[in-house]
């Protein structure tokens, strides 16, 4: 078996044997998310599943190092990533169960996104479709590496708004990158993306409507800071990929709910930071989708960008750049048609 395998079946089964202990762990320590009148369920569910997405795919990594030569080149990044998404899990953690204020927080992920960097986890160049190289200076370098990472982290943890659909929303992210590294021949790449996307599928089980457990921000700050750097470190800075794009449309739909978000903010003149019921889940269920249907069309548009994703490393420069006009412009239409650009507060969340 590869070894790109290995990692995905390990951290498939730990995260599907291990969660039932830490929604055990939740109910014991009282990490729960009780209901409220701007929520869908019902009764307290656990909250801390990143727990378990976070122990599957480490276990998945310790079988993989244990068994395979790292490369040298790549091997310091590596160890900055998962040093920097263990300090994620802690930073996780003390939110779930004491609601960290928002700038603790955000000072919290600048440091682990710090950290990741010094071990060499940087976007130190960026390419375009016709392969010409732009070297970054550190003072742009250092902030673009910082906004990226922090960027995606909080981008992940805003579209985990209904049952399994972060969970499911990053498999298909991990996914798409994973076939990327495949690819552009970057085996270790291939080999934490498939371990991520195990651990969150896994997950996926106990996550989906009606979820037994949520993964609360341990769980979507985790996904989030690791499809970060795993996109720094990998396939994406190869010169033959077209810069960032291929995370960028990996990630789309929670990068584009954040950016319809901010828009749609700054429009109604209210606060960046001030929550809203206008995202894109949030629209589904006012337009009378049930949580599973919503989430399963949100899957769909996921796997559609990831496949574009795909498809602009496979093609002409001049057809991956009509690849892209097409979906921006979909997008766009999609969005207005759905009113993403106007506050709504009818709708509820988990």
């Amino acid at each position: 078996m590869p070894e790109y395998g290995l990692t995905f079946f390990v951290a498939l089964a730990m995260a599907f044997v291990i969660t039932p202990g830490v929604i055990w762990l939740a109910f014991r320590t009282g990490a729960l998310d009780t209901p409220e009148a701007r929520k869908v369920h019902k009764q307290p569910v656990p909250r801390i599943g990143g727990l378990g997405i976070y122990l599957a795919f480490m276990a998945a990594m310790g079988v993989y190092l244990m068994t395979a030569e790292v490369p040298a080149d790549v091997e310091q990044g590596l160890t900055g990533l998962l040093i920097g998404g263990s300090l994620i899990v802690v930073l996780g953690l003390l939110d779930d169960y004491f609601n960290l204020p928002a700038k603790v927080k955000l000072l919290g992920q600048i440091g682990c996104a710090g950290l990741a960097m010094a071990y060499g986890v940087r976007i130190d160049f960026i390419s375009d479709p016709f392969g010409d190289v732009l070297y970054l200076y550190d003072y742009v370098a250092i902030p673009g590496t910082l906004f990226w990472i922090v960027g995606l982290t909080n981008t992940v943890n805003l579209i985990d708004g209904l049952d399994g659909l972060a969970a499911g929303v990053s498999t298909i992210a991990a996914v798409t990158i994973f076939l990327v590294a495949l690819q552009q021949n970057f085996l270790l790449v291939a080999v934490v993306t498939a371990a991520l996307a195990g651990a969150a599928f896994g997950f996926l089980y106990y996550n989906f409507n009606p979820a037994r457990i949520f993964m609360g921000d341990t769980g979507s700050m985790f996904l989030g800071f690791m499809l970060s750097g795993i996109s720094v470190i990998g396939a994406v800075k190869s010169a033959a990929t077209i810069a960032l794009i291929v995370p960028i449309l990996a990630l789309g739909l929670p990068i584009l709910d954040t950016a319809f978000a901010i828009v749609r903010r700054k429009l109604a003149g209210v606060p960046i930071m001030k929550p809203d019921k206008g995202h894109l889940h949030h629209r589904l269920l006012s337009l009378g989708f049930t949580q599973r249907q919503a989430v399963l069309l949100m899957y769909t548009i996921s796997a559609l960008l990831g496949t574009s994703a795909v498809a602009v490393t496979e093609v002409s420069p001049g057809f991956a750049l009509l690849i892209l006009v097409g979906v921006v412009a979909s997008v766009l239409y999609g969005a207005k048609r759905l009113g993403i650009f106007h506050l709504n507060n009818t709708a509820h969340t988990h």
